[in-house]
């Protein structure tokens, strides 16, 4: 199974009022490991960008003054998640984001979106099931989840996406760490090679006292058995349990 945390940043709230993408960060993850393959891009949005949103992420318009136009980084993107589940925190808003921008390359053709060729896991929407009528935004699941954002004074596509990766793992299969597998080597997108720390294995003391059996009373044994007999009896004679039981006495 291959998913891709994705993140963005942009200049601001609504791509409907003419805001762009400005940094895309991308996490693999190969049955729920993490793989070598990072996708990060800063992309030069052609706009000013709303003091608002860089108070939140911090990038400026000389930082993008010479990157690409997403344009021309459209198909690289398109070529890195095409096929995977997107695991995405508040899906519509990077999807809007992404489909505002693939609508403007077209190619001469009929615009892709996401949706197309993606399928999209929203971990908010999922969280706010998980964790009804509490705050459910990536910091307070970090806290939730102890997984450490200590690092994250500021937004940043791949950074969050990354910290998304140990908190969807966190949420979905008990899982507490991205780089939990001790034979992982990973090696980031734009920095050097960071290896897996070996996970702890907490092994029991084999003189701990033994487990305290409770063995059924008799009461409770012929109240089963009455139990299994009416089952038996309303399913016509089809209850396995009864059978298993039986054949096993």
């Amino acid at each position: 199974m291959r998913q891709i945390i994705l993140d963005t940043e942009t200049t601001g709230l609504e791509p409907s009022e003419g805001h762009r993408i400005i940094e895309i960060g991308c996490v693999e993850l190969i049955n729920r490991r993490a793989s070598n393959n990072r996708y990060q891009q800063y992309i030069n949005p052609g706009r000013e960008i709303d003091a608002g949103a860089m108070e939140v992420h911090g990038i400026t318009n000389e930082m993008l003054a010479e990157k690409p136009k997403f344009a021309d980084i459209a198909q690289a993107l398109l070529d890195f998640i095409e096929g995977a589940e997107l695991i995405i925190h508040n899906a519509p808003f990077d999807i809007g984001f992404l489909n505002s921008e693939l609508s403007r390359v077209t190619n001469g053709g009929k615009p892709v979106r996401i949706e197309e060729i993606c399928s999209v896991v929203d971990t908010l929407k999922l969280a706010r099931s998980m964790h009804p009528g509490q705050k459910n935004d990536l910091d307070s699941l970090c806290r939730r989840y102890n997984v450490d954002n200590s690092h994250r004074s500021l937004h940043g596509a791949l950074l969050d996406a990354e910290i998304l990766a140990d908190v969807y793992l966190a949420m979905t299969g008990g899982q507490t760490g991205l780089f939990e597998d001790a034979h992982s080597h990973m090696k980031g997108a734009t920095t050097g090679n960071v290896v897996a720390a070996p996970s702890d294995i907490r092994r029991l003391d084999p003189n701990r006292p033994k487990l305290p059996v409770i063995v059924a009373t008799a009461e409770e044994l012929a109240a089963h058995q009455a139990w299994l007999e009416e089952l038996d009896k309303k399913s016509g004679g089809k209850c396995l349990w009864k059978k298993l039981v039986t054949a096993g006495t």
